[in-house]
């Protein structure tokens, strides 16, 4: 692997395509861009999907993702990497040969989409569990952390946080469980009016509190936000910095994203929306 690193800040996203833009590769590229940084892509996966639904997923050969990877890593050293959608249990193993020569890891165990398709293999959740422990952060949503798990999900923000811990004590370095599909009661730290995350690391659980926004135009917002916090990392002190900065720009997205109007079910949040805006959109 090469050691020449670009005065820009670099990075790298390892996952699967989404034709219709608003997730996968597509979403990553769009939300590392769009935060500053040089996107770079390994593709896991093809899929056949559009904003209603996922009609068909292709995993890419183990060896051609390793040609990928070996290709670009000896001429470009990312600054950060999110790996999202890893399908099988054999590439989840092939990539997590990279991860300890890989800086400013971050996993999205990507379980099943917006629309309720599963986009994991049931064989490879096992794979992804040992994934976990060696990214240096995962972004779970509350399904895929209870999945993780092997437990029930959250339906309030004390199993939220209790499920974090956890998910430490079975060798995650530093958690962000996304709350955003939360509808139980809450405790006395938050409310579900609330978009809601958690980020646990050894040191503390830390609550996030958000601006919920109502509306149907969710697709890829766990690729947006796990992009946007490897695309800041760099950037940013520290993890948990990168992580608010992260969803403040996501809370954004999700704010612009009827504007955008695009396909017939859940469409894509607005990760240009700043640009945009700026340029008279």
């Amino acid at each position: 692997m090469s050691q020449q690193r670009s005065a820009t800040a670099t990075a790298l996203t390892i996952a699967g395509s989404d034709p219709s833009g608003g997730a996968g590769i597509q979403a990553d590229m769009k939300a590392m861009s769009a935060l500053g940084a040089y996107a770079t892509s390994v593709i896991t996966a093809l899929t056949a999907q559009s904003t209603r639904g996922v009609a068909g997923v292709h995993a890419v050969p183990v060896d051609f993702v390793r040609l990928q990877l070996d290709t670009l890593l000896d001429d470009i050293v990312p600054d950060a990497t999110k790996i999202g959608m890893l399908a099988t249990a054999e590439l989840a193993d092939a990539v997590g040969e990279y991860l300890p020569g890989l800086s400013r890891t971050v996993l999205d165990p990507v379980m099943v989409a917006t629309s309720g398709d599963r986009l994991l293999d049931k064989k490879a959740v096992g794979a992804v569990r040992r994934l976990c422990a060696k990214a240096e952060l995962i972004t779970p949503n509350l399904h895929e952390a209870a999945v993780l798990l092997s437990e029930e999900p959250a339906a309030t923000l004390g199993e939220l946080r209790t499920q974090a811990r956890r998910l430490l004590d079975l060798g995650a370095r530093r958690v962000l469980v996304k709350g955003g599909h939360l509808t139980g009661d809450a405790d006395d730290s938050g409310s579900t009016s609330e978009a809601i995350d958690v980020y646990a690391d050894a040191g503390a659980v830390e609550i996030l509190h958000g601006r919920r926004v109502t509306t149907s135009n969710t697709h890829g917002t766990g690729c947006t936000l796990s992009s946007a916090i490897a695309s800041l990392r760099p950037r940013r002190a520290t993890w948990l910095e990168a992580v608010r900065d992260a969803k403040d720009y996501l809370t954004g997205a999700i704010e612009h994203a009827d504007a955008l109007g695009i396909g017939h079910g859940h469409g894509p949040v607005h990760h240009f929306y700043r640009a945009w805006i700026r340029t008279g959109w």
